[in-house]
């Protein structure tokens, strides 16, 4: 048997953005255009809907904030150890030369 094993198609970004832009500016149907182009319709709409998102500087998100929170949390505690730490070392040197 020679079952031959379909492997996924690779599209050049070039090619996916010239689709999209042709899938939405063309009067056809978005299918239509997929397959005139020999690309599954799903694979179009994901092309369109990753290319048409407008691009921001920085996406936050709660996520994000969440993390960004949780870090600063963990180097204030440090931070906090550490001048503790200077204070006490300070205090300790300060005895010594007195």
């Amino acid at each position: 048997m020679n079952d031959q094993i379909k492997k996924p198609n690779t599209y050049t970004s070039e090619f996916k953005e010239s689709s999209v832009k042709l899938a939405l500016e063309s009067e056809q149907p978005i299918a239509q255009t997929a397959r005139d182009l020999g690309v599954n319709p799903n694979t179009i709409h994901t092309w369109i809907n990753k290319h048409s998102k407008p691009k921001t500087a920085v996406a936050r998100t709660d996520d994000h904030i969440y993390d960004e929170n949780k870090r600063l949390k963990k180097a204030l505690a440090r931070m906090t150890l550490e001048r503790d730490l200077l204070k006490k070392a300070t205090a300790y040197f300060a005895k010594e030369i007195v």
